[in-house]
């Protein structure tokens, strides 16, 4: 789902924690001089977080997720023949990555420190089930993953043109929707997740009615407008000389929105075929 890890409220939090504390000198302040400030003081590396920084880090990540996923792929098998259809499992350990991915972010989101190391085990974890699913999509719709890749990333370099030429502009307003929408469909998936344990399904998150495709476009859509909240928050983080260890951070919070944009791609783009 949506990027969880690096939100207001955490970069807030450890900006405070940053934060250089100030002594207050009497003699000083007599004569109106403003009181002394000994500097940045943190548990963290002081180097400062950087776009290059962060982009390098993004690139570490993404590599380890390619490589993962590329195992994960080629340990799923392909469709079994069951009562004359075609089915599909999902290897077992696929469940146990995206299980583990899952809690590495939870982490990092209350630990930002931990996100160096927290980021390959999601990279590595949710990758190879990120491989499985492709292998699952693709065993039914040949050539879908090459087009779900190609149009993750072109809205990825859309939205980065669009932010960087300021026609998209981060508000408050703007964040405050893209949050509470990302949190509705992260509500509606696990209404939809806990009926399905009883045999039930809200139809049309995978019909490929018209419906259907409706809805996985809106949830497109908002998969793209988080890639501005990320590219915002890291563009504030700089700005606001965050510890280095914030460029982990970042670059996990825009991986996790990169794969969720991918598998809502696939996902539409089954449906149009279908």
């Amino acid at each position: 789902m949506a990027n969880p890890i690096f939100n207001d409220q955490t970069m807030q939090r450890d900006a405070a924690g940053w934060a250089a504390p100030v002594r207050d000198d009497p003699a000083r302040a007599s004569t109106g001089a403003p009181p002394i400030d000994d500097g940045p003081v943190s548990s963290w590396n002081k180097k400062v977080m950087t776009v290059n920084g962060t982009i390098s880090a993004t690139t570490v990540l993404f590599i380890l997720l390619l490589m993962s996923a590329s195992f994960g792929w080629s340990q799923a098998s392909g469709p079994d023949l069951a009562n004359g259809e075609a089915t599909y499992q999902m290897p077992p350990i696929a469940w146990v990555g995206i299980i583990v991915g899952f809690i590495a972010v939870i982490v990092a989101s209350f630990k930002p420190a931990l996100a160096k190391f927290l980021g390959p085990v999601y990279s590595i974890g949710y990758g190879f089930a990120v491989g499985a699913i492709s292998r699952m999509y693709e065993s039914f719709q040949d050539g879908i993953v090459v087009q779900a890749i190609g149009a993750t990333l072109s809205v990825f370099l859309v939205m980065l043109v669009l932010y960087r030429t300021q026609i998209i502009k981060v508000t408050d307003k703007f964040r405050r929707t893209v949050i509470f929408a990302t949190i509705g469909i992260l509500v509606l998936y696990g209404v939809s997740f806990l009926m399905s344990l009883f045999g039930a399904s809200i139809s049309f998150i995978n019909s490929p009615s018209v419906l259907g495709i409706g809805f996985s476009v809106l949830v497109c859509g908002i998969a793209a407008m988080n890639l501005a909240l990320d590219f915002d928050r890291i563009e504030r983080g700089v700005n606001a000389r965050m510890p280095k260890d914030y460029e982990w951070v970042s670059a996990l919070g825009l991986l996790v929105t990169l794969v969720w944009l991918y598998l809502e791609m696939l996902r539409l783009l089954s449906k149009i075929r279908n």
